[in-house]
Formats: structure tokens, sequence, C-alpha cells
């Protein structure tokens, strides 16, 4: 490998030139990330509302493009933070432009397009990220690092009503994070899934409760809300090394296994270990680890069968919801339901 392959040791440190589209909420995240990133260059943002761009290319420090064909042709890779329904179209063109593309998730809205920009990422030879922001985060790794062999997991996320988001169903807005984790955990194919799941504030899914079985025989259950009067975000694990509970707000975790922590008296041999991590930029990984990706050639973490294989599961919830919702229709249960309350 030459030294300008090695950023370790690169005479000069390469500059990512990147150009942001979709200028909301997570966006104003991106653009800030690249903007404060030693290995990227943020030259400019797109949004169709161009006030909100003008406001984040001021905040940022760059220009605001009106047009994204311009944008696209000015820099080496495309951070797409635009609606969901949107991902796909932005993605496709600065694919075809060759640039590297980091896509938040979901990376399309079928299963076809998320094959469509897969193959247009290979042939173009470009990066294809998803923005899975879990898979950069410090409990991910805890985790991961403790189990290996899951046999039963089960994952709660839950909030408040907020407007943001609703473009999409909660399991492709929320679900989706832990969906994600999990593939990545128990890394084995999804064999079947049942859901439920209710519109109660939205045209979408706001509420969905699934049980996935994998081909290996694990089971997950998961919970996602964006109804309720409260913020959770937690995950406990079943596995052939122990027991692992897991509180994403609290960044704490307790593991009953084997290996770790003090024993316990009269459990035969257990021990209980309690740990946290501390605050972690997970963006900023996600962003360091994109530029070194599209500079170096260093492996994607996150790849586009990555991001299509968690669209598959969270595909797959939104059927089973919808089967759920017919078997009840054919037995009369939906007709003597009361009507959901407009929020909660």
């Amino acid at each position: 490998m030459s030294r300008n392959d090695d950023p370790a040791g690169a005479d000069e440190v390469k500059t990512l030139r990147v150009g942001l589209a979709g200028c909301g909420h997570f966006g104003r995240f991106h653009a800030l990330k690249s903007a404060a990133s030693a290995s990227e260059s943020l030259i400019g943002v797109f949004d169709p509302d161009r006030k909100k761009a003008a406001a984040l290319a001021a905040e940022a420090r760059t220009r605001a493009f009106d047009d994204i064909d311009d944008l696209i042709a000015a820099v080496d890779a495309v951070i797409i933070a635009a609606p969901a329904e949107m991902h796909f179209s932005l993605a496709a063109t600065a694919l075809r432009a060759g640039k590297h593309v980091l896509v938040e998730k979901p990376m399309a809205a079928t299963l076809q397009e998320a094959d469509e920009l897969t193959t247009l990422a290979s042939n173009a030879g470009r990066v294809l990220q998803v923005g899975h922001l879990l898979r950069y985060s410090a409990e991910y790794e805890a985790i991961t690092r403790r189990i290996s062999r899951p046999l039963y997991i089960e994952a709660t996320r839950i909030a408040p009503f907020k407007p943001r988001g609703t473009d999409v169903s909660v399991i492709l807005d929320l679900m989706i994070h832990d969906l994600d984790l999990i593939l990545a955990i128990v890394d084995s194919p999804v064999a079947q899934v049942d859901a439920v799941g209710a519109a109660v504030s939205s045209e979408h899914e706001d509420i969905a409760n699934a049980r996935v079985r994998f081909a290996n025989g694990c089971v997950a259950t998961i919970t996602a809300s964006r109804i309720s009067l409260k913020t959770e975000r937690k995950m406990r694990l079943f596995s052939e090394e122990g027991y692992l509970s897991a509180d994403f707000g609290k960044r704490e975790l307790v593991m009953i296994g084997r290996e770790r922590g003090m024993p316990l008296p009269g459990t035969g041999g257990f021990r209980r270990e309690a740990a946290s991590w501390k605050e972690h930029d997970s963006l900023a990984a996600e962003h360091a680890a994109f530029a070194a990706s599209c500079l170096y050639g260093k492996p994607v973490l996150v790849d586009a069968q990555a991001g299509r294989r968690a669209l598959e599961a969270a595909l797959a919830v939104g059927e089973g919801i919808s089967e759920s919702r017919r078997r009840m229709e054919l037995s009369g249960l939906i007709g003597q339901m009361p009507e959901p309350a407009s929020a909660v």
C-alpha cells in the first residue's frame, strides 16, 4: 500500500469535498459535522426551501446551491438527509454522476430501488453508505463485545409525539434502528415476522410491535412508539454467554454471565458486571468512517447490503401489520373496536 493510500502515512491529509442534500433537522447535524471534520470540506448545501438552505449555509459557513445538479457537480460525495421519499432519486442521481453517497435510513422505499442503488454504486466504483447511526455507537460496541450468540432479544424504543418524521411509519422512523442493530448482532437470515401496529396521530403507523424469528432459532421482540408519554430506549439480550440489559438513555448495562464482574454467591459460578459508557459522538464517527472509505478505500461498515437487509426487515414488519389487520377484518374485530384517539 502506498503512502497516499494510508491516512496514517500520508504526507498530506486528503480532504473529501462534500455536499449536503436536505437542510432539515438531521441535515443540520450532518452539515455541522462535515464543516468541523478535518477529513471533509463542506462545499455547499441544497434544499428546495431556499430560506432553510441559506440559513444552514450561513451557520455552517458554506454556500447554498439553488440547483442540486450544480451541487453534485461540485463535490466528491453527497450526503442525503432529505425526506425519505427523496432518498432513492437523489442517491441515484449522485451515483450516476460518479459521486460517493451517504444516504440516511431508509436507503430507499422498496427493495427494487435498493437493488438499483447497489448496482449503480458497484458499476461506478463508488461508496454507498447507509446512515444507520447506532452501528457507530458506544452501546453497539459494548453489547457486541459481550454478546455474540443471542437466543432471545427484547428491544424498546418509545418517544413522545413530534410531527418531524411522520412522513414515514414508526417502523422506518424508529424501529429500523433496532432492526439494523439486531440484524448485525444475530447475523442470520430472517425466517418469519409477525407484527401489529396502528396509526394514531399520523397517516402511518405510530406504534408497532414485531416478533422476528431468525433461521438460527433466535427470536427478537421489538416495540417502537412515537406516541408515548416518555422516552425510553432499552434492549435485553438472553444468550449463551449470559443475560445483558442495556439502557441506551442512561448509557448503562448489566451483564450476568460467567466471565466478567463480581461473583454472585449461590448461583453456580455466575458473575454480575455493571458497566457504563461515556458520551460518544456517533455522527462524527459515521462521518469519519465515510471519509475513510471514500478517500482510502476502507471497508464500509454499513454498506448497501446492510441497508437493504434493514429495509427488507422493516418492510416485512409493515406487511406483517397489514396481514394482522386483514385477519382482524375477516374476523369482524376491527368493526367492533373504538376509533383510536387523535393524540396520546
